[in-house]
């Protein structure tokens, strides 16, 4: 292993530990030496990564809020029905939430502001979800009388009110919840056409989600889900960073 491999594996443990600790204690709360305990690594390096806390805190924001783009990304591609993308990308940041601490983390400290809002990852949950439902009305994907605005709101509280409660207890991001909050609303915003069609457990496979309200793994020993290069910007505003690129410039979305 080469000096800056062990670099980057020390950086990318300082994130995941520094993550644990922020879920856990809040910003305030969590303490440099437990972050770098946490890590394996001495307090001397953590601060060959970063100068303080509150910079660890925004590369942990950025990690997070580079792996909810990505789910933004998967809900835009492709030409299918845009409702049915919609159900899907809830389903992909549940799984997300649940399986990577560093994406809770994340979550937490954009929702505290306790590191100045580089982005607002609540804007960009309902960019994602307007857009998306915009697309659909122009497919003609909704009902008589649904309009993208309101619909939005409805989705909104719900997947915002989901993602609160499952601080306290993970079985409110297992598939069964949001398929039971989709199986409500789908009748009240889809077509008549497509009664039926749209999937309210979502099309894709559920993969690792957690089972009796348990998050999952980690989904890589080295890797935080948000440090994995991911595509384009959805909303188009230009690439999305990729792994040792600058956090700070990153936005992303969220179930807030």
């Amino acid at each position: 292993m080469t000096k800056q491999d062990r670099a980057v594996r020390t950086r990318l443990a300082l994130i995941r530990s520094a993550a644990a600790q922020f879920e856990a204690h809040g910003y305030v709360r969590a303490g440099l030496a437990r972050i770098s305990a946490g890590a394996g690594v001495s307090s001397g390096a953590l601060h060959f990564h970063f100068a303080d806390k509150a910079a660890v805190a925004e590369a942990v924001e950025a990690a997070a809020a580079r792996a909810l783009r990505e789910a933004a990304v998967r809900g835009h591609r492709g030409d299918g029905c845009a409702l049915q993308r919609l159900v899907d990308v809830t389903h992909h940041v549940a799984r997300l939430l649940c399986a990577d601490v560093v994406v809770r983390a994340g979550l937490r400290l954009n929702v505290e502001g306790a590191v100045g809002r580089v982005r607002d990852l609540r804007r960009e949950w309902r960019e994602c979800v307007q857009g998306l439902l915009a697309e659909a009305e122009r497919r003609g994907e909704l009902a008589a009388g649904v309009t993208p605005q309101r619909t939005s709101a409805v989705v909104l509280a719900a997947t915002t009110g989901i993602e609160v409660l499952a601080r306290e207890d993970h079985r409110w991001l297992a598939r069964p919840s949001l398929t039971d909050l989709w199986q409500l609303l789908l009748p009240c915003l889809a077509a008549p056409r497509l009664a039926g069609v749209v999937d309210p457990a979502g099309s894709e496979p559920a993969g690792d989600q957690p089972v009796g309200g348990q998050p999952a793994g980690d989904q890589s020993a080295d890797q935080p889900v948000g440090d994995r290069p991911v595509g384009s910007d959805p909303l188009g505003r230009g690439p999305v960073a990729r792994d040792g690129q600058a956090e700070a410039g990153t936005a992303g979305l969220a179930l807030r």
